[in-house]
């Protein structure tokens, strides 16, 4: 499809993606104030709109491997753009992050992340945040779902290396629980900043577990192997060529 056609096809799925954003808001809100569940079908729905819209309007299809994890566990993902966080998920039953705190106040977004137990982090200050994240997720620890963290702390561009740091090794070891490493190609097609979209096959794979009790640099060095290889793989699969450094 040429060029012109595919980026106007883009700004109207952005613009009809978040206009799906508010009318799910107001049909699902006056539920999600009383009961927590409604919040996670009223997101659930969001990510397969998005999903659907997208494979039909602009031609991005979507794809999970691997087993999603159902019960309460760590999941550690690679993150390139929105779209892995709507394909991840949309793929467990009861997924709550570790976000940014900026995000508290984005529209909706924000008030939607806080129902279901997002736990929000200052970044800008890193001894206080990761501080703030154990103690946080430590007063909710009793919460049922799978608690999703970006080990590298924020998107990264593919073919970009980004080091990862260890709140994610230090939540493993804080909760006692399986790791579930998730590796993704989707930033070659939904990048960061802009508004093209790419056609293609996006991918999220949830990778082999990562069982509890390994020392913190084990951990650290299982984890990145088994997340940058694999998103590695996934990329290749998509036609990107090759790492930048």
């Amino acid at each position: 499809m040429p060029y012109p056609l595919q980026w106007l096809l883009s700004l109207l799925f952005i613009i009809q993606m978040y206009l799906a954003m508010l009318v799910l808001a107001v049909v699902y809100t006056p539920f999600a104030l009383f009961r927590r569940e409604a919040a996670y079908a009223a997101m659930h729905s969001y990510c397969r709109w998005v999903r659907w819209s997208a494979a039909r309007m602009i031609g991005l299809r979507s794809e999970v491997r691997g087993t999603p994890p159902t019960d309460a566990v760590l999941v550690a993902a690679k993150h390139q753009s929105f779209l892995d966080i709507i394909i991840l998920f949309g793929s467990m039953p009861q997924p709550r992050f570790i976000m940014k705190k900026e995000l508290v106040w984005a529209p909706i977004l924000g008030w939607y992340a806080l129902r279901i137990g997002c736990v929000p982090v200052d970044r800008g200050k890193r001894g206080q945040a990761i501080a703030q994240m154990m103690a946080a997720v430590a007063s909710g620890q009793q919460a049922l779902g799978q608690l999703l963290i970006y080990p590298q702390g924020t998107r990264v561009a593919p073919g970009v290396r980004q080091p990862y740091k260890v709140g994610s090794a230090l939540l493993y070891a804080q909760l006692g629980q399986d790791c579930v490493p998730a590796a993704t190609n989707v930033g070659v097609f939904w990048p960061r900043h802009g508004i093209y979209r790419k056609p293609g096959l996006a991918v999220v794979e949830f990778l082999p577990r990562i069982a509890p009790g390994l020392d913190t640099a084990t951990f650290m060095t299982l984890l990145e192997q088994r997340i940058e290889t694999a998103s590695d793989r996934l990329m290749a699969e998509a036609g990107f060529p090759g790492q930048k450094g």
